[in-house]
């Protein structure tokens, strides 16, 4: 029986890709492991489970988009990679926060690259959104951390490359499974390629936990959020997916000990109110 939730769904992804973010942070600070073999298993359980299940049911991978796929893998991988280095080093609710700012981003680029005219709130959320991205840069620039904090940033706008992508390809008819399954493809590969560089740790009866944590985590988080914008209204599934901000913030304050200041909360807050803003404009248009 298929559970029908709405536009909840969306509750349930960001509260899985919060454990996501969490179980990212802990591996890097517990067990020492970089970013890029973290992304890895975050992307191979995706991409084995979806090509298991393609096989089981005799469907076909084979797609007469595969440039856009490449694409949309590329960026969404560069914005994995980046978002995962930025829980590295920057308080985890900062780090989720600057990840989360592709909203902002996707108003802007539609903007500039689209030449879509943006709407008097889209320019109100524009505006809104980089004053709270200045807030929180503010503190990460003071305790000279502002080369991660724009890598973090930078995760922001590829994840906005990544999801213009995906919905051009939405539009040329492409499943959301085969969109999912590229991109984890691509990301199991460039994150394994960035690893080889920067060294790998192996597997232990501790660590393993966390690595499979991360992976499934991060599928079945796809897979609601997927489910959420299927089902419900995209205006409160873009304003639900801030939750992860929410959720992130309170278990760094509870069990990391991780303060912010009052105008990096400020910030954070903008970016969620301008994200939510620029979700309605989209929603609307």
């Amino acid at each position: 029986m298929k559970l029908k939730l709405g536009s909840a769904w969306m509750i349930i992804a960001a509260f899985l890709f919060a454990i996501m973010g969490i179980l990212v942070k802990n591996a890097t600070v517990r067990f020492h492991m970089n970013a890029y073999e973290l992304a890895f298993w975050r992307s191979l359980l995706p991409a084995l489970m979806i090509a298991i299940n393609v096989f089981s049911r005799r469907q076909l991978l084979k797609t007469p988009f595969i440039f856009g796929h490449l694409w949309r893998g590329t960026a969404g991988t560069i914005a994995l990679l980046l978002s995962f280095y930025g829980l590295q080093y920057l308080p985890l609710a900062t780090s989720v926060t600057l990840s989360y700012t592709s909203a902002i981003f996707i108003a802007l680029l539609s903007w500039l690259w689209l030449k879509e005219q943006p709407s008097a709130k889209t320019w109100t959320a524009l505006l809104l959104g980089l004053a709270g991205i200045a807030l929180i840069l503010r503190p990460a620039f003071q305790a000279n951390l502002w080369l991660e904090t724009l890598l973090n940033l930078a995760a922001g706008l590829f994840a906005a490359f990544a999801l213009l992508q995906v919905r051009e390809l939405s539009q040329k008819g492409e499943p959301a499974w085969r969109i999912v399954f590229y991109f984890s493809a691509v990301g199991t590969l460039g994150a394994a390629v960035m690893a080889i560089f920067v060294g790998w740790h192996t597997p232990t009866a501790q660590s393993l936990p966390y690595l499979l944590g991360v992976g499934l985590c991060g599928l079945l988080a796809q897979l609601a959020m997927t489910q959420a914008y299927s089902e419900g209204n995209k205006f409160t599934v873009g304003a639900l997916s801030y939750l992860t901000i929410v959720f992130s913030a309170i278990y760094g304050a509870i069990f990391l000990g991780e303060v912010m200041d009052i105008w990096e909360i400020v910030g954070i807050l903008t970016v969620i109110f301008a994200g939510s803003l620029c979700a309605l404009s989209e929603y609307r248009r």
